[in-house]
């Protein structure tokens, strides 16, 4: 399974289900781009959360952001 990364300070996030990391990956991911390393704020959690992400999934990326407003995030 999945395992997402917090890449400021290499801490493991969590572990995610495959079709957890789709639905992440599918409304994070930029047109032109398709690369493994994404950029959550808190206005992303919000956005997430609106278009019926997994609650296990939200916790996981609140849990990793902390107090911080903003985190990059990659999975392996």
């Amino acid at each position: 399974m999945p395992r997402l990364i917090r890449i400021d300070t290499g801490d493991e996030i969590g572990v995610v289900s495959d079709v957890q990391l789709k639905f992440l990956v599918e409304q994070l991911e930029e047109d032109h781009e398709e690369d493994a390393e994404h950029f959550i704020d808190r206005e992303s959690l919000e956005l997430l959360s609106d278009n019926g992400a997994d609650p296990e999934l939200l916790g996981i990326l609140e849990k990793g952001m902390g107090d911080d407003d903003e985190m990059k995030i990659a999975w392996e």
